[in-house]
């Protein structure tokens, strides 16, 4: 099996999700207006629990596995949010990544920072060729963080999935591993 090992920057850390931090997520992978660009209705306590554990040490190798970290405060171990990486074709390098973040932890650029050490591990490690987003057209906050990260807009879907009865839009965000090393994240 593949394990998932840690990285950390200045302000947080990006490790396995731990017994610890399980009630953390379980409270914002439970709320409404987090679930809403997502795709899905809020999880229940056991579903965010399962689906963090579930991760901790999956291979990395054919398309679906993912990597999932928890994002903590290097100050008091607080968990702040939550990033993946989800493998979409290992021959050709594709990768996507994802954040979610608790709305408590918002606007302090812990996402951003968390987003470039993904990036960075994506691109160093795991040879990603391209790295891309994607998020409801909607999401301001999500659309900010690509274009911090230096991400490039490449499409728009008009009303390509649905959240219940809702239609959503999404935008599709990428660079290429040429374009990260420009970029000298």
């Amino acid at each position: 099996m593949f394990s998932i090992r840690s990285l950390t920057s200045n302000r947080v850390s990006l490790q396995p999700f731990s017994e610890r931090h399980l009630d953390a997520r379980a409270h914002y992978q439970g709320l409404s207006k987090v679930a809403r660009y997502l795709y899905r209705p809020p999880l229940t306590p056991d579903a965010s629990r399962e689906s963090a554990l579930a991760n901790r040490d999956r291979r990395f190798e054919c398309p679906g596995d993912c990597l999932l970290f928890s994002v903590v405060s290097n100050e008091d171990d607080t968990l702040l949010g939550e990033v993946v990486a989800t493998l979409e074709n290992a021959n050709a390098g594709q990768i996507e990544i994802g954040w979610i973040f608790d709305p408590r932890s918002a606007g302090r650029g812990y996402a951003t920072e968390a987003a470039k050490m993904l990036l960075a591990y994506l691109f160093t490690e795991k040879n990603a060729h391209r790295v891309f987003a994607r998020l409801d057209a909607e999401n301001d906050a999500s659309r900010r963080i690509c274009e911090r990260l230096g991400m490039r807009e490449e499409a728009h879907l008009i009303e390509n999935d649905r959240d219940g009865e809702r239609w959503g839009s999404e935008y599709v965000y990428a660079m290429l591993a040429r374009e990260f090393e420009a970029t000298s994240l």
